[in-house]
């Protein structure tokens, strides 16, 4: 009896996946594209920012990317508040057709622009695109779904977002093998397939009042963020985004100065297109490993999603954070490769219950012919968080975190040597001081400074969100009969 129950749910979850329209799939592919071309700027563009030795890199600071972030953070965020209205005004096509425009322009800027100035304004033209495209993609999903299988829905939209994330550090690994500014062509030639894709279906109604002006459409959406509903729910997400946020902007500089996976190299005899020659000897490349994040949501985000459609959303929500923070942590813990794709991969579940469901629950939640405007609502946790944990992680990596600069210091406060050093020679210049090699520096700098520690300060916003998320769910638990 048990094995016949188990059929026919597996039945039931695949007939959900049948039966979703066609726009929700032409939406579902766009978002794969256009996530593989952000993702694939996205998971390399820290190191070529901010790495010291990165060859053909900016070489700019940690503090410099920091502010970086912080206003791509600010943009990409923020926009979708006003720009989510503006796609239920006036159509999601129309919308999502100008987003791809301004993309492709930030791309082209931020392959051609060195300076820092002309770079942020790069990033900025980039995520005012990406802030253009998002609510008019998630409204039409949100559009074609109903309380039954939002769950399902959201979880296969989320597992093709990330099969996007996945394809996009191997497309980055094989175009910088050309240049860095290939990397940002390259993108800017993928965003643009979404132009045909756009031809594929036809519109799909926003299902509200479609007669409001620019007045019309800002006042709806400021009285419905001070709800007190709604305003505390983005409070209590910032804390969850300026934890995440940390794997894709903080992490790749970690791993690349820190974490020894050359075990995992040579006990897996893993290939040259997942691998690079390093002082420390052969090692996965940082988008590789963080990679793992990606791929295993792709294995099993619909599946996640599927176990816990019965569950409220909150306390899916809940449980997510908890795991994610954890996971966090594990992944900096040690400089060992494989507690950190264990730390990776622990993250990546909490991730799977936590992120989808919020957006399922702002869909849900939105009144009709609001959609859009609700999941433009997503970003501002996002930005909140996103925004603020750029800033402090650019200058909490940039002081105790960076191998570079705890290099100069130990230089200063052990040996006395501050002449002719500099950030970008100094771990050079420490081994030849020391007559030690590039392992044993490393080991020296971790036992020293405990660049580990930073992530405990990041972790304590995700445990603080997910107290928020837990007393709120009870707080709101009246409201959500029925969702």
């Amino acid at each position: 009896m048990a094995a016949a129950g188990e059929v026919q749910q597996k039945e039931g979850m695949i007939a959900q996946l049948k039966g979703f329209e066609r726009a929700f799939w032409m939406v579902n592919i766009m978002e794969m594209f256009e996530r593989l071309a952000y993702y694939g700027v996205r998971v390399v563009i820290p190191i070529y920012i901010a790495q010291a030795d990165e060859i053909g890199g900016l070489h700019f600071s940690q503090i410099d990317k920091g502010w970086i972030f912080f206003s791509w953070a600010m943009v990409q965020s923020l926009v979708p508040v006003f720009s989510g209205g503006f796609a239920d005004r006036y159509g999601y096509k129309k919308t999502i057709a100008f987003s791809i425009v301004i993309k492709i322009i930030g791309y082209l800027m931020m392959a051609t622009m060195t300076d820092y100035w002309g770079f942020l304004i790069g990033c900025c033209v980039l995520a005012a695109g990406t802030a253009i495209f998002k609510p008019g993609v998630q409204g039409t999903l949100v559009r074609t779904l109903n309380n039954k299988n939002s769950s399902v829905g959201w979880g296969t939209f989320y597992m093709l977002v990330n099969i996007g994330g996945f394809l996009g550090p191997p497309l980055a690994h094989f175009l910088y093998g050309w240049s860095w500014p290939v990397v940002f062509y390259g993108c800017a030639v993928i965003v643009s397939l979404n132009f045909l894709m756009l031809l594929t279906y036809k519109e799909v109604s926003a299902g509200g009042d479609q007669t409001g002006n620019t007045w019309t459409i800002a006042k709806t959406t400021f009285k419905n963020i001070c709800q007190p509903r709604l305003a505390l729910f983005i409070l209590i997400m910032s804390g969850f985004w300026l934890m995440f946020m940390q794997l894709f902007d903080m992490l790749p500089n970690f791993i690349v100065d820190w974490v020894d996976s050359s075990m995992i190299v040579e006990r897996f005899s893993l290939p040259d297109g997942m691998t690079m020659t390093t002082d420390r000897g052969r090692q996965i490349t940082q988008e590789w490993l963080i990679n793992a994040n990606a791929g295993f949501i792709v294995i099993a985000v619909v599946f996640v999603s599927w176990l816990v459609a019965k569950m409220r959303r909150v306390t899916s929500i809940f449980i997510g954070i908890l795991i994610s923070s954890v996971g966090l942590i594990a992944a900096g813990f040690t400089m060992s490769g494989y507690f950190c794709l264990l730390g990776i991969l622990i993250f990546s579940l909490g991730e799977m219950l936590a992120s989808p469901k919020m957006n399922e629950y702002l869909g849900v939640i939105a009144p009709e012919g609001e959609k859009a405007l609700y999941m433009g609502y997503a970003n501002i946790p996002l930005a909140i968080g996103w925004a603020y944990g750029s800033w402090k992680g650019g200058e909490v990596y940039g002081t105790y975190g960076e191998k570079a600069t705890l290099a100069l210091n130990y230089l200063a406060e052990k040996l006395s040597i501050t002449e002719g050093i500099v950030r970008t020679n100094a771990f050079a210049k420490l081994q030849e001081h020391m007559g030690i090699n590039a392992a044993d520096a490393t080991k020296l700098l971790w036992d020293t400074y405990h660049p580990f520690e930073i992530w405990y300060q990041f972790a304590a916003y995700g445990f603080a969100a997910a107290i928020g998320i837990f007393f709120y769910s009870r707080w709101v638990k009246k409201y959500e009969k029925g969702i």
